[in-house]
């Protein structure tokens, strides 16, 4: 696996060539190839469909290429070539010539898939998935590496077409050249834009094809992606609920299990052994149905990756129940409750404090909690007196005693000392006691369990080393700033295990 990546990124610059804001679906095309599996590609005339598959036949140095534009009109005969007279007169077989069709092509470009007639369709289904033509009474291995279709709608709602559309695994909506500059180069750049000479060295031989399906089935795929995988999968339900009279997002096993091989092919074209999460954002392209429901799906993917990628593989959830169970272990051995009567103001409504009255003259019975609070023994200050209807009625200078409960207010040139009601609160008060030596040295070793879990999973955590490695910050077929997501969640378990080995310093320190 040693020149693959270089090879192939070789390919792509010589695919890419010339092209104006395709790179993206150039590079799909190339994937699902070399995968074995088929591509869609939606989008109005004009836009470059055909252009990606004629481009695409070139990557290969031996093989056929097949083209052919559907109709309502079109025949078995034009697709899967002619029916044999010799054979029919002669041995009284309905066999077809196949060579210099469909059957006999390396790879295929259908153009308005859904103009094609049910018998068309029905051949279509074996051949993308088993790789088998059905010839009169034989079954033919075809050697079909990739079936690129096109249109510009969508398939019609009825059953019929389900089956064929199911199959076709990546879908690429393309639209026009949006960029000011690359819509400039695009009109007036004068190369013919289908001759593509890509030097030998670059292109693929089926023999090499073949060499790599074999090593591709080879490469693993880690848990952290299978666990995303599945909380992908489970995010998806979870939407199709929410939006159960809309368009819900259908993903079934088949289409599942054809993305695993997809992303292995992705990871070994990159030099890798195992797929990483960088390369799970290739199902952004292999899960919608509708236009509608790319953004959905990307946000999916991207939310699943930023906060599960790496953290459920390190199950970081199980290291913080055992450390929230150990903390309360050691809190309710270490801490003793007990029970204290204090002598507290009585509040009203949360609001008021009463103020006990001493003479007839003074006629302010409550003040605001907060302004008794903002009251201090050094200076005094201007504070409000309400009487039983909590009516403003006097405005006093007043200042705290030493005696907490207490101070003085100046009304009418005299000093009255004013006391405030209280009442007995029961209050608790955590004391704390030596644990048993016993009890002491059961905590340790339990300690040095889920430090030595931390420190495993922290350990396992820097395998990844996203962030030293180009295989993270590029990747041929994904868009290096999704790096930034698959990063922030490598980053976010970092600090977690970091947390949770001082959360575990704490709670030896209490017994301690």
């Amino acid at each position: 696996m040693t020149n693959t990546k270089q090879k192939v990124e070789g390919l792509v610059h010589h695919l890419c060539d010339g092209l104006y804001e395709r790179e993206e679906v150039m590079k799909l095309a190339l994937l699902a190839t070399i995968s074995g599996e088929s591509i869609f590609l939606l989008g109005p005339p004009g836009v470059g469909k055909s252009l990606i598959a004629r481009r695409l036949k070139n990557a290969f140095n031996e093989g056929k290429a097949f083209e052919y534009l559907m109709t309502k009109f079109s025949t078995p005969d034009e697709v899967f070539g002619p029916i044999s007279i010799k054979k029919l007169k002669e041995e009284d077989k309905y066999e077809r010539l196949t060579d210099k069709y469909m059957p006999g092509a390396t790879i295929v470009f259908l153009d308005e898939i859904w103009k094609a007639s049910s018998s068309i369709q029905n051949a279509l289904l074996t051949i993308i998935n088993e790789r088998v033509y059905r010839n009169g009474e034989q079954e033919i291995k075809v050697d079909i590496k990739s079936i690129l279709t096109a249109s510009n709608e969508l398939p019609p709602n009825n059953a019929s077409f389900g089956p064929l559309w199911d199959r076709l695994l990546i879908r690429f909506q393309m639209a026009g050249v949006k960029k000011r500059n690359s819509f400039i180069k695009l009109i007036t750049d004068t190369k013919d834009v289908y001759e593509t000479k890509i030097p030998q060295e670059n292109q693929i031989s089926l023999d090499e094809l073949a060499k790599w399906g074999n090593e591709i089935n080879q490469v693993e795929v880690p848990d952290e992606v299978l666990n995303t995988i599945q909380i992908i999968r489970e995010k998806i339900e979870a939407y199709n609920s929410k939006n159960a009279n809309g368009e819900t997002i259908e993903i079934y096993d088949r289409r599942w299990k054809k993305i695993i091989r997809l992303l292995r092919t992705s990871a070994y074209l990159n030099d890798r052994k195992s797929v990483d999460l960088m390369d799970c954002f290739l199902m952004v392209h292999c899960l919608w149905n509708t236009p509608n429901q790319i953004e959905p799906i990307k946000d999916i993917v991207s939310e699943v990756i930023k906060k599960h990628g790496y953290s459920v593989t390190l199950k970081l959830g199980m290291v913080r129940k055992e450390l929230e169970a150990f903390e309360e272990e050691v809190n309710q051995e270490v801490y003793v409750n007990h029970i204290i009567e204090e002598k507290l103001p009585k509040d009203y409504d949360e609001t008021y404090y009463q103020v006990l009255k001493p003479n007839n003259n003074f006629e302010g019975k409550y003040l605001k909690i907060n302004d008794f609070n903002k009251v201090s023994t050094e200076e005094s200050q201007i504070v409000n007196f309400y009487d039983e209807e909590f009516k403003l009625v006097n405005r006093l200078q007043t200042i705290k005693d030493k005696d907490e409960f207490s101070l003085s207010v100046t009304h009418n040139s005299q000093t009255y000392k004013l006391s405030l009601e209280t009442t007995i609160k029961e209050k608790k008060k955590r004391i704390f006691k030596k644990p048993h030596p016993l009890v002491s040295k059961f905590w340790e070793e339990r300690a040095n369990q889920i430090l030595a879990f931390i420190k495993d999973q922290k350990q396992k955590l820097d395998s990844f080393k996203p962030g030293d490695s180009d295989t993270l910050s590029f990747n041929i077929f994904i868009d290096e700033k999704l790096s930034k997501i698959v990063l922030a969640n490598y980053n976010e378990a970092q600090q977690k295990l970091s947390e949770y080995n001082l959360w575990l310093e704490k709670i030896e320190h209490l017994y301690r």
